[in-house]
């Protein structure tokens, strides 16, 4: 059965990011799998002869050192995982390029930090030689640095790094295969007929509340990481497949239109790029806590955040930053550029325009974030 929603989305996803876990890559024994990878390699390569470019997020590094030095169990400790990751990645890359050497594709390693993704120039540089790549003929994978990262490692960061890839890339859909067959409305353990969910519109405390907290032996995130970085794709726009990539051909039934896994729809409308860095990507320096008044007129009616709406500053951050705009309560509610630093924003919290010039003795900017510098998150 073709599934016309899916159908849609796969015609119009030109470009498509895929991220592969470590217990699809790895057999029991923690050890790449070479037929699991020339199955992946073999499915990737079919769609890239639909005309569609593909960029590949791949985990597995630590698993692949783990196979070479034959630890019998994942390590826990920080130093010895990313001795493994640094054993593994070059193993990982080479089984990808044999597995790819039939077709004559090349591959391109691309290891990738947050900070990455926060400079704005940085993340210019990894778009310019991506789309480089895509010019080329080549497939490239990206990984997490994870011989320099720290919460990476610990928290499963792979998933939200694919969903910066997919942004990054203004990618109409990414495919997140995992070793679940989808989100379930229910525990499947307690529930042993349940089904997961076919399609979700969007994503909100409801769907949130569904992920369990659950985590694979090898892998370092969940469902609650998957939707998290689904949340954050759609949110700009794009479409999220989640699958099992243990079940043989996941791909091809997924591009095929099948309905196996969830399908995420995209909420809103397409975000343009210069604002999927700043409201989706780049991380906040700093917090400024608004008034209800002020949270209002931002969110609702288009405006720049002024001085006189500004409650509480925390961080420390300079000028031209990206910081977080939140409620009295806390939740954040958009992200834009500070025209001042941390220090001065303190100064001029809760002031009228006229009397920045009095407490700065001039008056740079009306606004603390501009309205063509912001971008509303929720």
């Amino acid at each position: 059965m073709i599934d016309p929603v899916r159908q849609e989305v796969i015609a119009l996803a030109h470009t498509v990011v895929v991220k592969v876990g470590t217990n699809v890559l790895t057999d029991d024994a923690g050890t790449l799998s070479r037929q699991r990878l020339q199955s992946l390699a073999d499915q990737l390569q079919r769609i890239r002869a639909m005309g569609k470019r593909v960029a590949l997020v791949s985990s597995g590094a630590i698993g692949a050192g783990m196979g070479r030095l034959n630890l019998p169990r994942r390590p826990t400790d920080l130093r010895h995982l990313q001795a493994c990751a640094a054993i593994g990645q070059s193993l990982l890359m080479r089984a990808y390029e044999e597995c790819l050497a039939r077709y004559d594709v090349p591959t391109a390693q691309l290891l990738l930090t947050a900070g990455d993704f926060d400079s704005r120039a940085r993340y210019l540089n990894a778009r310019n030689t991506l789309l480089s790549l895509f010019e080329w003929g080549c497939l490239p994978i990206i990984n997490e640095n994870d011989t320099v990262s720290v919460a990476e490692i610990r928290f499963g960061d792979n998933d939200h790094l694919a969903a910066m890839v997919t942004n990054l890339l203004q990618a109409p859909l990414l495919v997140l295969l995992t070793s679940v067959d989808g989100l379930y409305a229910t525990d499947p353990s307690g529930d042993p007929g349940g089904r997961p969910l076919t399609t979700v519109p969007e994503i909100d405390a409801r769907i949130l509340d569904m992920a369990g907290s659950s985590k694979t032996s090898l892998g370092s995130g969940g469902m609650r990481s998957k939707l998290r970085a689904a949340r954050l794709a759609t949110a700009a726009g794009e479409s999220v497949l989640v699958a099992n990539g243990n079940i043989p051909d996941i791909l091809d039934l997924l591009f095929a239109a099948k309905p196996v896994g969830t399908l995420f729809l995209p909420h809103g409308g397409t975000v343009p790029a210069w604002k999927r860095w700043l409201g989706y990507t780049a991380r906040p320096r700093g917090r400024l806590v608004v008034d209800a008044g002020a949270r209002q007129a931002v969110e609702r009616g288009g405006r720049s955040l002024l001085p006189i709406g500004v409650v509480r500053v925390a961080g420390t951050f300079s000028k031209g930053d990206v910081v977080a705009l939140c409620d009295a309560e806390g939740t954040e509610f958009a992200r834009g550029l500070s025209n001042y630093s941390s220090a001065d924003a303190e100064r001029l919290r809760g002031l009228r325009t006229e009397q920045i010039a009095e407490v700065l003795g001039a008056l740079p900017y009306e606004e603390v974030v501009h309205r063509d510098n912001l971008v509303v998150v929720v």
